[in-house]
C-alpha cells in the first residue's frame, strides 16, 4: 500500500521522513522517495526498500527543514525509478500521492498540448504539472492546489511543496484514502 509522510520543523526533517517510512514498510511496496526543501528542490527516489532510499539520502547529503515522502505501490506505470515519487513540475514544485485519479488520460493530453513534458506513467504527474499550470497565474500555491483538485475525478490524498514557498505544504483529501496525522518527536 501507498503511504504519505509530510514534515514541517526548525531542524532537518530528513530523519522524520526516513522513520515515516520504515513506520510504513510493513504495508509493502514497490518504491519510496522523499524531497526536501530548501532554496531548490531536493528529490531522492529509489525502488526497493526503505533502506536503500535511506542510503542514497545519506550520500547526497539531502537537508531541509520542510519535506514530504511517499511509498508506491504501483497503479499506474512499472515499478521503475522513473515512476518512483515524489513528483516534480519544473524543478519547483512537487507532489506526492494516494489514490487513483480516474481522467488522468485526458489531463495529459492537454498538458502536453500545452508543451509539458512527462516522464512517468504515472497519473500523479499531472497533478503536478497542473499545479505549475495553475501557480504560474496565481503565484498561490495554495489557490493552485485548489484549481488543480477543481479538475480532478477519482479518490486520493496528496500532498504538494513549491521551492517558491519554502515554508508551506499544502495537503489535500478527496474520497476514500486514509489520512492520519501524527507528531513523531526524538
Amino acid at each position: 500500500m501507498c503511504g504519505i509522510i509530510g514534515a514541517v520543523a526548525q531542524r532537518n526533517v530528513v530523519p522524520i521522513l526516513i522513520e515515516g517510512l520504515r513506520r510504513l514498510e510493513y504495508r509493502g511496496y514497490d518504491s519510496a522517495g522523499l524531497v526536501v526543501v530548501n532554496d531548490e528542490l531536493h528529490c531522492v527516489r529509489s525502488t526497493g526498500r526503505v533502506e536503500s532510499l535511506a542510503r542514497l539520502v545519506r550520500e547526497q547529503d539531502a537537508q531541509g527543514m520542510l519535506g514530504i515522502a511517499y511509498t508506491r505501490w504501483a497503479t499506474h506505470g512499472v515499478p521503475a525509478e522513473r515512476n518512483a515519487p515524489p513528483h516534480l513540475s519544473d524543478d519547483a514544485f512537487a507532489v506526492v500521492h494516494n489514490g487513483i485519479i480516474e481522467n488522468h488520460e485526458s489531463l495529459r493530453r492537454q498538458l502536453e498540448k500545452a508543451g509539458y513534458e512527462f516522464l512517468s506513467d504515472t497519473d500523479t504527474e499531472v497533478i503536478v504539472h497542473l499545479v505549475h499550470l495553475y501557480y504560474r497565474e496565481s503565484n498561490d500555491l495554495l489557490a493552485a492546489v485548489q484549481a488543480c483538485i477543481a479538475l480532478l475525478k477519482g479518490a486520493y490524498a496528496m500532498a504538494v511543496v513549491c521551492r517558491h514557498e519554502p515554508a508551506r505544504m499544502v495537503c489535500v483529501r478527496l474520497g476514500n484514502p486514509l489520512l492520519i496525522g501524527q507528531c513523531i518527536e526524538d
